[in-house]
């Protein structure tokens, strides 16, 4: 199984015990996501230390404010590290609005360049936000890899699929209250699934009461598996195949 996306700075306990739950889960990739100038350097240090792990290097929307050309240069020279697979997170967050939108708006114009320039998929964070994060996509991320995380948009599930662009589940389809969501998991067709943890955010139902860690995108695995009636050995063979067609681990 793989992690698509999960940040191990956030995450308790240490990176080591992390990666080594992950491990004996059967989690034998994951990707850990920078979202500000100093947690993409953790997230390339962890990459650098474990073989299971790997970097995407992205400025989140809600760390936005002030972005500008230096802080630009400065994922593009991240972005050169052997360990960075992927750019991203980035996007917008209209809900929180932690950053002001033109700053929003910048950062991930700015990144959908960088994922262009270095061939690198870029990974998309949207909230309260799927008019303006679609169309900056449509208008600007032609050719790119896109993968839609944490995916949330159900209703516009056919939209997305149009375009090309990959799906990735976390804890929350697994809701009692996400039934959407549980039903855009069966309809994701196997070359654009991927599943993630969006550690340490959105533990999946059985194990609600943790704090999230990548060990537990298993449990989200098997609720897909069960839910697109297919063995958890298939599922788990589709999402490593598409992992690795697009991270090139």
């Amino acid at each position: 199984m793989i992690d698509s996306h999960t940040h191990l700075h956030v995450c308790k306990p240490d990176d080591g015990a992390l990666v080594a739950a992950a491990v004996d889960a059967g989690v034998r990739r994951m990707l850990t996501v920078g979202t500000t100038a100093a947690s993409c350097r953790e997230a390339l240090t962890a990459a650098e230390r474990f073989d299971e792990v790997f970097a995407a290097i992205g400025r989140h929307p809600n760390d936005a404010t002030g972005f500008d050309d230096a802080g630009l240069d400065d994922l593009r020279a991240l972005a050169e590290h052997p360990r960075c697979v992927a750019i991203g997170e980035t996007g917008l967050d209209y809900y929180r609005d932690h950053a002001p939108r033109e700053d929003q708006l910048r950062a991930f114009l700015g990144q959908i360049e960088l994922a262009r320039e270095t061939d690198k998929p870029l990974v998309i964070h949207t909230r309260a936000a799927e008019d303006d994060t679609i169309d900056t996509l449509l208008a600007h991320a032609g050719g790119v890899d896109v993968i839609l995380h944490c995916f949330t948009m159900a209703a516009r599930l056919d939209e997305c699929l149009a375009q090309g662009w990959w799906i990735s589940f976390a804890g929350n389809v697994t809701y009692g209250s996400a039934a959407d969501l549980a039903d855009a998991a069966t309809r994701v067709p196997d070359d654009r699934l991927l599943v993630e943890t969006d550690a340490p955010y959105l533990t999946p139902q059985p194990v609600r009461k943790q704090r999230n860690e990548p060990a537990f995108v298993t449990h989200t695995a098997r609720f897909i598996a069960e839910r697109r009636a297919i063995a958890y050995e298939q599922l788990e063979a589709i999402v490593e195949r598409n992992a690795a067609a697009l991270f090139g681990w």
